[in-house]
């Protein structure tokens, strides 16, 4: 079996967008630099919040960038911006990346510099994070916390060394932008790749309600809102509770004017309409889920999507018989867990979240918000379905895969078996010996829990909603152990930026990840190390927890 050669990668779907914007061309300076490019010149960003921290553009930080090295520089243009966008027969006006969604693949080298010039052409502000990449603090993407929010018509070039090879996600951290189209794949490929493979499908999920009978992600959020359709529906006329004393290890001002860093980069969403929104009641009740301890979740999307289509109209991957396939799946919904499987086949488990992990044959998985996974399949001869079910909830997400050059597709609402048989949760594995973390003694526990109620939709960490002043803090070089205590009755999937933790069982690390599922009424103890100096968001990535107030620093003390 052959290792893929780049003509087979750039085969995949995405791939010839990704080909067409992704210039290699190497910085003219004798060595190539990772920083800020402002268009406007601005001097390093400094946030709101107690002294004694290590700030996004530091020397600390600038220092860690330099070990990384600096390879080849790619060059990559991003458009935000309104776009009509075709879903597959159902044509929807959104803000996406260069006019298509998903945005288009982004794919470099381990060790290239990514120079990614994002241009703002919306209405409001906006950014760019590159979810799960090891990057430097400043070019993390954070409104008012590693950056400020980038203005309508202005640019911003993204520039750091991508150093990991994995499978990764780009999209916007401000307000709801997330739950419409700014998102796209990104690739990191291993110079010294040890999988072989023939062929590459990148398969991006997703959730999708905007522009549907006039809904769009803010109206949504309003109703799940006391005061909203959820709260009249169960009798609730409350407002948010009253607040608390900050969190255990956190230090942050008594007063905030500005309780969410992308909730304030973004209040310019609601100004200008000429009209409010009127779409339908999109909360969903009564939802639930045997796998993830309770319910699905809370919003009735009208369509899911994979790579960009309505499974009446699925996109088609086409290899031949016996091919060996790597598919790398990426859910970039914001509410939707979802369980997939591809008809008629095993897949065997490789990586999650970018990093490898020992093999792991199963018929099904569980993808949380912002998790990736990537399989390994031998293909049989015919048409099969890859089928993301939204867990706990009505729908799916469908894509094919196909050997013949046949008109026929399998129905748009096929099952397959294998949906229905083992799943491997992400506690299961097993991490590569390449990254397996060793068994060093935690030099610092914290804990946090998750807390909130869909009565009062007032999500946040120890009975505390996000101030961009919070600060846990951490010193360089440690092993910290945290502990996520959920005292909830929803299950949420945390994200730490920055970094990769391992999830840790009774007698062996597990996988290295950077986002995970916690479930309701559970704990999850994560160790990481302190490698990355900065200011670092850890959140929820349910879109509508976070912007809600689930978010929170963890900060490098100088």
């Amino acid at each position: 079996m052959q290792k893929p050669s780049r003509r087979t990668l750039l085969r995949a779907p995405f791939a010839a967008a990704g080909a067409g914007l992704l210039a290699a061309c190497t910085d003219s300076g004798s060595e190539a630099r990772s920083g800020p490019q402002h268009t406007a010149g601005t001097s390093a960003f400094v946030p709101q919040g107690p002294k004694g921290f290590v700030n996004p553009s530091d020397p600390e930080v600038l220092a860690t960038e330099r070990k990384r090295g600096s390879g080849p520089v790619r060059m990559i243009r991003f458009t935000a911006a309104r776009s009509m966008l075709d879903l597959g027969g159902r044509t929807v006006h959104s803000w996406a990346y260069n006019e298509s969604v998903p945005g288009p693949l982004v794919r470099v080298t381990a060790g290239d510099v990514l120079s990614l010039t994002l241009s703002n052409q919306l209405a409001e502000k906006t950014s760019l994070h590159a979810h799960g990449v090891r990057l430097r603090c400043d070019m993390d993407g954070v409104p008012d916390l590693t950056q400020p929010a980038i203005e309508p018509g202005t640019d911003f070039i993204y520039r750091f060394v991508a150093a990991h090879p994995g499978t990764y996600l780009l999209h916007s951290h401000v307000g709801m932008q997330p739950d419409r189209a700014l998102y796209a794949p990104f690739i990191v490929d291993d110079p010294k790749e040890p999988l072989a493979y023939d062929q590459e499908w990148v398969v991006v999920l997703d959730d999708w309600v905007d522009d549907i009978d006039g809904s769009n992600p803010e109206q949504v959020l309003d109703q799940l809102k006391p005061g909203g359709s959820m709260a009249m529906h169960m009798g609730m006329g409350m407002g948010p509770g009253p607040g608390s004393p900050s969190p255990h290890g956190s230090a942050h001002a008594s007063a905030s004017p500005s309780r969410s860093a992308s909730r304030s980069a973004s209040k310019s969403a609601s100004k200008g309409k000429a009209k409010a929104p009127t779409g339908p009641d999109r909360v969903l009740r009564n939802s639930h889920s045997q796998l993830l301890h309770g319910e699905g979740g809370n919003v009735a999307y009208p369509h899911y999507l994979a790579n960009g289509r309505l499974r009446t109209d699925p996109s088609v991957f086409r290899c031949r018989p016996g091919d060996r396939v790597r598919i790398r799946i990426i859910n970039a919904g914001s509410e939707t867990a979802f369980r997939v499987a591809l008809g008629g086949h095993e897949m065997t488990v490789t990586h999650t979240d970018g990093y490898p992990v020992q093999h792991k044959r199963t018929d099904a998985l569980l993808i949380g918000m912002a998790e990736r996974y990537d399989v390994l399949v031998t293909v049989k001869d015919g048409v099969f379905p890859l089928v993301a079910l939204a867990e706990g909830k009505k729908g799916k997400a469908l894509a094919v895969l196909r050997t013949d050059k046949g008109r026929n597709l399998p129905s748009p609402d096929v099952r397959p078996a294998e949906l229905d048989r083992e799943i491997v949760p992400a506690r299961r594995l097993l991490p590569a010996e390449s990254v397996a973390m060793d068994d060093r003694v935690p030099d610092r526990d914290l804990l946090i829990r998750i807390t909130g109620t869909m009565q009062r939709y007032d999500w946040g960490f120890d009975h505390t909603q996000y101030d961009v002043r919070q600060r846990h803090a951490v010193r360089a070089g440690e092993r910290v152990r945290l502990t996520l205590v959920n005292a909830t009755d929803m299950w949420h999937p945390m994200h730490l930026h920055g970094h990769t933790f391992s999830v840790t069982g009774i007698s062996s690390a597990g996988a290295r990840k950077d986002t995970t599922i916690v479930l309701p009424h559970r704990k999850l103890v994560l160790d990481f190390d302190a490698d990355n100096p900065g200011l670092w968001m850890l959140h929820c990535h349910n879109q509508y927890h976070s912007e809600s107030g689930m978010m929170t620093v963890l900060g490098y003390k100088k």
